[in-house]
């Protein structure tokens, strides 16, 4: 299984990016996928959640602000932020939920003030 995370960058506070997390060795048609941060200092925490059958499921500081999609055609799992915020600061992560023991590079975003 590989995933390989992409779309991170450098923004200012209340822009907005897209993640983009390719999939092999898997189908996450199948199985619920997750997005997941780790900000300097902190434990990698889940921040958004698709399950297979398309039911998503956000921690409240991204509700309103992020969302998960997926692409079964491209086997791609997307995560759309708006309104970022400083503490969106971290590196992201796409997982199985739960989390397979390998992960992926990750990418990061970086939003300042």
């Amino acid at each position: 299984v590989q995933l390989v995370e992409s779309g991170g960058g450098s923004v200012q506070a209340g822009e907005s990016l897209r993640l983009s997390c390719a999939a092999s060795g898997i189908v996450i048609s199948f199985v619920a996928m997750g997005w997941y941060r780790q900000a300097p200092g902190k434990q990698r925490e889940l921040v958004a959640s698709i399950t297979a059958g398309a039911s998503t499921n956000y921690v409240d500081f991204v509700k309103g602000r992020f969302t998960i999609s997926r692409d079964n055609a491209r086997n791609t799992v997307c995560l759309q932020m708006n309104s970022l915020k400083t503490e969106d600061t971290a590196v992201y992560y796409c997982n199985t939920i739960p989390p397979r023991t390998h992960w992926g590079q990750g990418t990061l975003v970086t939003v300042s003030s």
